[in-house]
């Protein structure tokens, strides 16, 4: 199977819903122009990420929120999946998430919320606490993660393990650590046979959080396919081909010689 896929990088003004869809609409049809059936947004790409005072206010509802109603509306429009992050509600009063999410025309397939949370993320969502099952969609099996979890080698193997072969991260990635943005999104691609969207932020959120950019699309060999730049806007279309996941494999067998006997043994001592 292959698809063409679209990193959205977009700079994002804060807590103004109404400009960042409007530019994530332009962006996303100009992504459709260029032939993308999955269009990816980064992390909280409505709202912009530092809005620690504003956070409960702009958090929203999955499915019935605006954001995630706009995602299925542009599904619908261009017949594509869309994938992105938001600030979501909880079933408790002022309690929230930093959900990952990807719609069809359909509907929500499925949502992902962080576990791992960086630095003060603590102080502002509730980190979740599951790892689950891959989105189908044909002969692709989406994994998602969000942003310092890229960094998190455990988790994304257990979600090829559960067998994904895509896993995107729609992220907030600071500049200062890009050299682990771009050791990471490769070593997470070559040591699962996987291909790795990275979607990251662009810009400056209230001259305190400074985004890296650098978007990217690897292949399941460790090869970049496409980057953006630190500070634009950028639309990234690459086609994936989901034979080349079995190809790496081959290649290089770690998933085969994994002794998961041991593996899970070790775990239950810790």
């Amino acid at each position: 199977m292959k698809i063409k896929v679209a990193a959205i990088q977009m700079n994002c003004e804060l807590a103004n819903v109404d400009a960042n869809l409007a530019k994530a609409e332009a962006l996303l049809k100009e992504a459709v122009e260029k032939g993308a059936k999955w269009v990816i947004f980064p992390e909280l790409f409505n709202t912009a990420y530092w809005i620690p005072k504003q956070d409960v206010e702009l958090a929203e509802d999955i499915p019935d929120g605006r954001t995630t109603q706009w995602m299925i509306e542009q599904a619908k429009k261009y017949q594509i999946l869309v994938s992105g992050c938001i600030l979501a509600t909880t079933p408790n009063k002022g309690i929230i998430t930093d959900t990952a999410l990807t719609v069809n025309e359909n509907g929500v397939m499925g949502t992902y919320d962080k576990v791992h949370l960086w630095d003060n993320e603590e102080l502002r969502f509730q980190n979740g606490c599951k790892v689950p099952a891959p989105i189908n969609y044909g002969d692709l099996h989406i994994g998602m993660q969000i942003c310092y979890e890229i960094g998190f080698p455990d988790i994304s193997r257990l979600m090829v393990l559960k067998g994904a072969n895509v896993i995107i991260y729609p992220a907030a990635f600071g500049r200062a650590r890009y050299y682990v943005w771009d050791i990471q999104s490769k070593a997470r691609a070559l040591e699962n046979g996987i291909y790795v969207i990275a979607v990251n932020r662009a810009g400056v959120d209230d001259n305190t959080v400074f985004l890296g950019g650098h978007s990217r699309i690897v292949a399941p060999n460790g090869e970049v396919l496409c980057e953006a730049g630190r500070d634009e806007d950028a639309v990234l279309v690459a086609e994936i081909d989901i034979d080349k996941c079995t190809e790496a494999r081959r290649t290089v067998p770690y998933l085969r010689d994994l002794n998961k006997a041991l593996v899970k043994s070790e775990w239950e001592k810790i």
